[in-house]
């Protein structure tokens, strides 16, 4: 949970409003390569896409948080914005997904929660149309409704992509936190139908950042304040919690969740220890011999301050990463593309 706060300098202590003090940036903190512009409120959460047809055009998706005048940005690999989708409701969090059969045709997904109108939306990529006649309600009949955490999860099969959408809440209960949606198309406009609810809850926080690997079927969600939890993706496997871990590495809150992935089975997962002004980082596949039981392999300092999302890619994108790239959110109104050779670097080290 993100603290309003005032930047003067990444590299600087900042402080809250009130005057309580955060954690400083470290020194030894890896730079980002690339700080994106100033949103006129508050960053929150990044998504990458990269073109299927064109792997040069690379464009970073984010939420600037904030009742009735929030938005959804993209942004060039220079950090600048090119395209933009205002005024939106309190927009939270944001996935994106490739190839959804609509009215025929296959068109790429950006999906944000609208914490503001209890909804999802849905918009086309790159250029970010609307795709969901003003957008699809979630959590019909709760008394907490309030969206904020998302993760696309698309299923190969036969017949085609199905894509769901997983939905977080501000507040649930305990084993039905989460829905799942089936993501449809309904005379050219993408409705969405439930399929599950799931997902245990310790209680003291929320549940925000959620991630799922689609080559491994697995989502894993930040329980802020106690750890990170880890499920099928596919509904037809039932809701057995499959791990709970990280449960003593972090300072204070679990937030943004990425999966790096080095081939189709290998990887990390990366998690904002967003006190520490710190990246945790596991290794994707597991520990050895146990593919649901997971070790820290590193803590990587970074200059993102009180960093709420993230994603990554391993794709190499130009002469500034070459072995891809991390996105962070960063107070200030911010994102900051890092190099992932450097947390590489750091991993390395700890082996």
């Amino acid at each position: 949970m993100k603290k309003q706060i005032t930047i003067f300098s990444f590299a600087a202590l900042v402080l809250v409003s009130c005057g309580d003090k955060l954690a400083p940036v470290a020194e030894n903190a890896l730079k980002p390569a690339v700080i994106t512009e100033v949103v006129p409120n508050d960053t929150d959460d990044p998504a990458i896409w990269v073109n299927p047809q064109d792997s040069s055009q690379v464009i970073v998706i984010g939420t600037d948080k904030h009742e009735k005048t929030g938005g959804l940005y993209a942004y060039d690999m220079d950090g600048k914005i090119i395209n933009k989708v205002v005024p939106l409701d309190r927009p939270n969090n944001v996935d994106i997904a490739y190839g959804f059969n609509l009215a025929g045709k296959k068109v790429d997904i950006a999906v944000v929660t609208e914490r503001g109108t209890d909804k999802i939306r849905v918009f086309s990529l790159p250029d970010l149309k609307p795709l969901d006649n003003g957008g699809i309600p979630v959590f019909e009949g709760e008394t907490e409704r309030s969206p904020m955490g998302i993760a696309l999860y698309t299923q190969k099969d036969t017949t085609g992509n199905k894509i769901y959408a997983i939905v977080g809440r501000k507040i649930g209960p305990t084993g039905k936190y989460l829905y799942q949606y089936e993501l449809q198309d309904k005379d050219g406009v993408i409705v969405g139908n439930k399929v599950r609810e799931f997902g245990a809850f310790q209680g003291g926080k929320e549940i925000e950042a959620i991630a799922v690997d689609n080559e491994l079927g697995y989502v894993y969600y930040s329980d802020e304040g106690f750890g990170i939890h880890k499920y099928y993706a596919d509904p037809a496997k039932g809701n057995e919690v499959l791990a709970v871990f990280g449960q003593k590495d972090f300072k204070e809150d679990h937030e943004g969740i990425a999966i790096y992935k080095s081939t189709d089975s290998t990887g990390y997962i990366v998690a904002s220890n967003q006190q520490n002004n710190s990246f945790n980082i596991y290794p994707r596949e597991g520990d050895a011999g146990n593919p649901h039981q997971y070790t820290r392999l590193a803590e990587v300092p970074v200059s993102a301050v009180e960093c709420d999302g993230a994603d990554a890619i391993s794709m190499p994108i130009g002469t500034k990463f070459p072995k891809g790239m991390l996105v962070a959110m960063s107070n200030g109104m911010v994102f900051h593309y890092y190099d992932w050779q450097q947390f590489q670097d750091q991993i390395d080290a700890k082996k």
